[in-house]
């Protein structure tokens, strides 16, 4: 009786070690699908922020992430001078920056669009 129980446990043995890698197939598959809905996304998340920050200068109107309004005034390597009120100004961190309002300079489609509409007010002219 123990010869037949030890050859019973040696053929379940050898029929599990051929679906080693098939068992790690859902667990790859998990990996690519939080890849795509999870990571990917927040590192291009992170990657804009980065830009924007790095994009600052004097006179574009931003939000912090503690709520503040406000008008940049002084621009450093690590620190932003922000005017919040009428001779009020504050120094905050690069990195508290969550948002900008409104850019000092147009952007670039504005610009193309007032070149081409004085273009066409031009050929009109003449």
């Amino acid at each position: 009786m123990n010869i037949a129980y030890a050859m019973g446990q040696g053929g379940a043995a050898a029929q599990g070690g051929s679906g080693g890698f098939a068992s790690f197939i859902p667990l790859i598959l998990m990996f690519v699908i939080f890849y795509f809905l999870l990571i990917r996304p927040q590192q291009k998340k992170t990657k804009e922020h980065k830009q924007m920050i790095e994009n600052l200068k004097t006179g574009d109107r931003i939000i912090t992430s503690g709520g503040l309004h406000g008008r940049v005034t002084g621009v450093s390597e690590s620190t932003l001078t922000v005017e919040i009120a009428e001779k009020v100004r504050v120094k905050v961190n690069r990195g508290s920056v969550s948002g900008i309002m409104q850019s000092s300079s147009p952007p670039a489609a504005a610009k193309a669009a007032k070149k081409d509409k004085k273009e066409k007010n031009d050929n009109g002219k003449s």
